[in-house]
């Protein structure tokens, strides 16, 4: 077997690049303003103070969080536990609607659905969610856009918009759950069924977005009703290879599977294909 270095195709590639002609790579975020505060933002410790600060009992975030968290669903009409007189305006303050679904693209088997979703300022991110025969995976974005510019990435090219909100991240999830209890991912083989493997393998480097993404996935694996009641462990974290982002990572006390994306049997070659590498 010959050893000989097998160079990738590049033709039509495209990359940003500093005078120098190095590579750029985008942190900072612009400023776009920020997302409106939904229940997944909050620490569930705090969302009783929080809702109260809005001016709702904060009893009432424990109803909240039960029908979000629980049954999958942000709509005024399906919580008549909650007084009539004013419920909309009430669910709005806390629930208000992060995502906007603007397409949709299933498989003829109905195992595979692709979701674009808009969000509140008019940036688009994508989600997947599949069924598998012992699982279904979900797999989601933390950033609109990527600021780690590989050149052969459609996401990368186009530049960091912003990064999500917790609130953003987690939506994707109860969203995909919402509509796998409709029948929308064919039919349930149990009344429960949800989705219950996470990859964030979707736009974004979820490193470069450290804290939200940690948040998010404390809420994920936050018992019901406070959170979505997840095993760490079927929440891989995607990165092409932030290592303060990893180290922190390794510290946090979650037993999440991680991946690396390495693209290159050497760092010559990554060097070439993955920025951030030097």
């Amino acid at each position: 077997m010959s050893n000989r270095q097998v160079k990738p195709k590049t033709e039509g590639w495209t990359q940003k690049k500093d005078e120098s002609g190095k590579p750029l790579l985008q942190f900072a975020e612009p400023k776009r303003g920020k997302p409106p505060l939904h229940l997944a933002d909050i620490e569930p410790a705090d969302r009783g103070a929080t809702v109260k600060d809005l001016g709702i009992e904060a009893f009432r975030a424990k109803q909240l969080a039960t029908h979000y968290f629980t049954h999958y669903t942000s709509d005024p009409e399906k919580m008549t536990d909650l007084p009539k007189a004013g419920r909309e305006e009430l669910v709005g303050k806390v629930l208000p609607r992060v995502l906007t679904e603007v397409k949709r693209l299933q498989t003829d088997d109905g195992k595979t659905i692709k979701f674009l979703w808009r969000l509140f300022d008019g940036a688009l991110v994508e989600s997947v969610l599949m069924r598998y025969t012992n699982r279904i995976t979900l797999c989601i974005s933390s950033q609109a856009g990527c600021g780690m510019n590989c050149p052969f990435c459609a996401t990368g090219q186009a530049g960091l918009v912003r990064n999500m909100s917790a609130g953003e991240i987690v939506d994707q999830i109860v969203r995909a759950n919402e509509i796998i209890a409709a029948g929308g991912l064919g039919k349930s083989k149990h009344e429960d069924e949800r989705v219950n493997n996470i990859v964030f393998m979707g736009m974004g480097e979820p490193l470069a977005n450290y804290n939200k993404v940690m948040s998010a996935i404390r809420t994920m694996v936050e018992p019901q009703p406070n959170g979505l009641g997840m095993s760490a462990r079927n929440i891989t974290v995607s990165t092409v290879g932030l290592v303060p982002g990893i180290l922190k990572l390794a510290d946090e006390d979650l037993p999440l599977t991680f991946a690396l994306s390495l693209h290159a049997p050497d760092d010559e070659l990554r060097d070439d294909l993955i920025p951030v590498n030097s």
